[in-house]
């Protein structure tokens, strides 16, 4: 005997239908967890060059704060509160270590924060003070970084070993997007590696006797090594940094730039200039167009990205050395 057929089938099928419709509208409205990977990993670079590097390998897939922006001073940092809420969001942080950020530990303990702290330049040996001044007057504020030159990224070679370090760190807190971080960092790698080519080449148009920097920030050491130059930091005693030096102090500037025979000293983007054009009008020789030294320019400018930054400066450098 056959059993009584009734409505029930037709229920089945009319809720699994309507179960269907509503699922999009759970999902809309939140009622499905993201998982690991499913957004943007909130990531923060203490300074516009450092920054520049990190959205390079990280893309589409970070969401990217970077606190010390285009044109500033990571030496005189005054942080807001807005950049304590910004890292105690962060999954991971980036700085550049070796004392460059003097000012970060405390904001990263008053924030509260648990993001992953990544030094970059932890795989690279650095230089010393005495080293980057090449036997001359140290840089007065170098001292507060130590014994180490924290200004690794003016050797292109460095850039590269921190794009591998932010390569890895993004890809041990998103494993998920880890063939993407993976790939953006080759392909940067590959535009850093023709970078090196290039300025090796420019600064072989430049002759070796007239490859001497007398510049007002101690940053140029570990280009000098790479590049063949040499580094005079006496200018440092006219930095913002360092205070206006006495008119005995300028004296022996003047007399030393004119000994040198240099045709050119250079002023930086991250301090003020006028100091420098006096200095240079006294001793008869340009002042050329001011660096960029430790930040990017505003976007958009000549220096507005790292690729950018490092052939202007070499640019400027053959353009003021070669008169």
């Amino acid at each position: 005997m056959k059993a009584k057929r009734t409505g029930g089938g037709i229920g089945r099928v009319l809720i699994l239908a309507l179960g269907a419709l509503f699922v999009p509208v759970l999902t809309a409205c939140g009622g499905e967890a993201e998982g690991p990977g499913d957004g943007p990993v909130d990531v923060v670079a203490t300074y516009s060059i450092l920054g520049d590097l990190v959205d390079n390998v990280g893309g589409e897939e970070i969401e990217l704060t970077t606190l010390v922006g285009p044109n500033g001073d990571a030496h005189t940092f005054e942080p807001a509160p807005s950049d304590n809420a910004g890292l105690a969001e962060a999954e991971v942080v980036f700085e550049n270590g070796l004392g460059f950020e003097p000012w970060l530990g405390d904001l990263y303990g008053s924030s509260g924060s648990d993001a992953t702290r990544v030094a970059v330049t932890d795989p690279i040996e650095p230089l010393t003070v005495a080293a980057e001044g090449q036997g001359h007057e140290e840089d007065a504020h170098e001292e507060e970084h130590g014994e180490s030159d924290p200004h690794v990224w003016h050797d292109v070679n460095n850039a590269i070993v921190m794009v591998e370090s932010i390569r890895d760190a993004l890809s041990e807190a998103d494993p998920k997007n880890a063939a993407t971080y993976e790939r953006n960092a080759e392909g940067y790698i590959a535009d850093l590696e023709a970078l090196d080519a290039d300025v090796e080449e420019e600064v072989g148009s430049i002759p070796e006797e007239d490859r001497v920097l007398f510049t007002s920030h101690g940053t140029f050491g570990y280009f000098a090594e790479r590049y063949g130059f040499e580094v005079d930091t006496a200018l440092a005693s006219a930095s913002t940094e360092a205070g206006d030096p006495s008119a005995g102090e300028t004296a022996e500037l003047v007399e030393k730039i004119e000994r040198s025979g240099v045709p050119a000293i250079f002023a930086d983007n991250v301090s003020d200039d006028g100091l420098m054009e006096g200095i240079a009008a006294e001793a008869g020789v340009e002042l050329a167009p001011p660096l960029y030294t430790d930040a990017l320019g505003e976007p958009g400018s000549e220096g507005g990205a790292y690729v950018g930054m490092v052939r202007y400066n070499v640019s400027t450098m053959s353009e003021a050395l070669q008169q």
